[in-house]
């Protein structure tokens, strides 16, 4: 358990919230949302004791273990995968290394042998028998394979890295475990996985996640960070953005009352304050309008972006062909005789556990790179709009950001694109940054300007929610399922695939699983689970 009492957290003068009294209780797990820069990371880092509050107090219980997903991806470089792990657990780890050292000296004393029992009576306590075993089914659990146990981190992939370091925050069965974006870098597949661990964890979870659906299955409790204060609801995030809607409609829906009783009281007073029959009532009523105050609704730090993708016509009847296309990267072979035939109205989500398939698909299809053999062709009536998983390249000048976005635009008109810029949650002055300078969700909110200035009726999106909050995937979110004409995307967020797609399309090692439906539907049909097997049988794992 966790007791928050009277805590501020403040930069400078910016209060990021104030006089927080929570409980974080055994047995819950606790989603803390806000918006970007509302302090949920550093809120975790304060929970951990790694930074203190700049008043109040955290009580933890001195006998609880804390662990918490370490964000340094090159801290544990030199060790192995399976020691970075157990390391989750330190004082285990220390014993399991300690009982190695007596048992490799020399001259084993009799001193030694003391010590050794007593290790080995530590490691009884602790179930460090089982440490290996249990470290190694967290890996697995998150598609690190057994025989990567033995490599140096430095070996890894910085994807890899993030489900060592997962799996290590996990291991041990800690007290409270804190997550910040334990999603990111996973396959569905592994977020799946993660969901049905965290649903089976029995000790506190504290977890800051953009994607709602993890949320949605995981938390069974809402702490919000916005207003200057942190409140708990109980329920999903679901649950919690019904609650808060409705709560914030209630109070908006007294205070218009309130503001209709003192409008009619006024006007009573007004025609008969200088009428002496009357003089008394309206003196009562005057009484009235002081007692009536409106109750003041505080600005929410919540901010979401107007996102409408409006083609300028609609596709014809042909729209995309590709026929044997094929495909490689550096000697690899990553797409083979892919063929597919892209219908009108199709919203298609491209999955599978090769993320790189999928983004070599849409540059060869963007005009990007070109293919190895076969053929692909857009319709005379298309016109497209590509959002790369990459972006950099075209934030590499020093060009203020206004001057960035007005080249994409036909209408040049400052006022336009300053309107543009403050929908998009660029107001004032900040349209006047140099481009180089912005963070990954500013980058990714001006690649999203870009296309919507575009006008095209062929959207092809590879991650577009990646690293943005939870407002701006939701408006981002809405926009699509609003788009009338086609969209080709990939996303890790389960929520975005199965609100919008229609279709969905699966690249395997020996081939396509192509099925129109939703992703839930095709996630829970029999027959393509079938297939998948097929396809995927003699491979190690069966990824989205």
């Amino acid at each position: 358990m966790i007791n928050v009492s009277d805590v501020t957290l403040a930069f400078g003068k910016r209060v990021l919230f104030k006089n927080v009294n929570i409980k974080f209780s055994p047995g819950n797990c606790y989603g803390l949302i806000g918006a970007n820069g509302s302090g949920k990371s550093t809120f975790l880092r304060v929970l951990s004791g790694e930074i203190e509050p700049g008043s109040g107090s955290i009580a933890r219980n001195p006998r609880e273990r804390i662990s918490m997903l370490q964000q340094d991806q090159f801290a544990f470089d030199e060790h192995s995968v399976l020691d970075t792990v157990i390391m989750g657990h330190m004082k285990l780890y220390d014993v399991l290394k300690e009982r190695d050292e007596v048992y490799a000296r020399e001259s084993f004393s009799d001193e030694d042998g003391h010590r050794a029992a007593e290790l080995e009576e530590l490691l009884d306590e602790m179930n460090g028998y089982e440490a290996e075993a249990d470290a190694g089914a967290l890996l697995g659990g998150l598609g690190i394979s057994g025989d990567m146990l033995q490599k140096k981190m430095k070996e890894l992939e910085g994807g890899q890295k993030v489900r060592v370091l997962l799996a290590q925050a996990l291991f041990g069965n800690p007290d409270v475990l804190l997550l910040d974006e334990p999603t990111n870098n996973l396959d569905i597949e592994s977020i799946t996985w993660l969901e049905n661990f965290l649903y089976n964890f029995s000790n506190t979870v504290i977890v800051v996640s953009h994607d709602r659906h993890f949320i949605n299955k995981t938390c069974t409790h809402i702490a919000d960070i916005d207003f200057g204060q942190i409140r708990i609801y109980a329920g999903n995030y679901d649950f919690w953005a019904m609650a808060s809607q409705l709560a914030l409609k209630q109070k908006k829906e007294e205070n218009r009352k309130k503001e209709d009783k003192i409008k009619e009281l006024q006007a009573f007073i007004e025609r008969f304050s200088s009428n002496a029959s009357k003089a008394r009532q309206a003196t009562s009523r005057k009484k009235l309008v002081e007692k009536l105050t409106l109750e003041e609704i505080p600005v929410t730090s919540r901010r979401f972006p107007y996102i409408a993708f409006k083609p300028e016509r609609e596709c014809g009847k042909m729209i995309l062909s590709i026929e044997n296309l094929c495909a490689s990267v550096d000697g690899e072979q990553v797409l083979d005789n892919f063929t597919l035939l892209v219908n009108r109205n199709d919203k298609i989500a491209f999955v599978g556990q090769n993320g790189l398939a999928k983004t070599v698909l849409f540059q060869v299809l963007m005009g990007e790179m070109k293919p190895d053999s076969g053929s692909f062709k857009w319709g005379e009536t298309i016109t497209t709009a590509y959002f790369p998983k990459e972006n950099a390249s075209y934030f590499e000048s020093e060009a203020r950001l206004f001057d960035w976005l007005r080249q994409f635009s036909e209408e040049k008109d400052e006022t336009y694109v300053r309107g543009f810029l403050g929908r998009m949650l660029f107001s004032g002055d900040e349209s006047l940054k140099p481009v180089n300078v912005l963070s990954g969700g500013e980058r990714v909110r001006c690649m999203l300007s870009k296309i919507m200035l575009s006008g095209a009726n062929a959207l092809v999106l590879d991650e577009p929610t990646n690293h943005l909050d939870l407002e701006s995937i939701t408006s981002l979110n809405n926009g699509l399922i609003a788009f009338p004409e086609v969209v080709l995307f990939t996303s890790h967020d389960h929520q975005f695939i199965d609100s919008i797609a229609n279709r969905i399309v699966e690249i395997t090692p020996s081939g396509i699983i192509d099925r129109a439906m939703t992703f839930d539907e095709y996630i829970e049909n029999d027959d393509v689970r079938r297939i998948r097997d097929e396809f995927y049988h003699g491979h190690e794992r069966l990824n989205l």
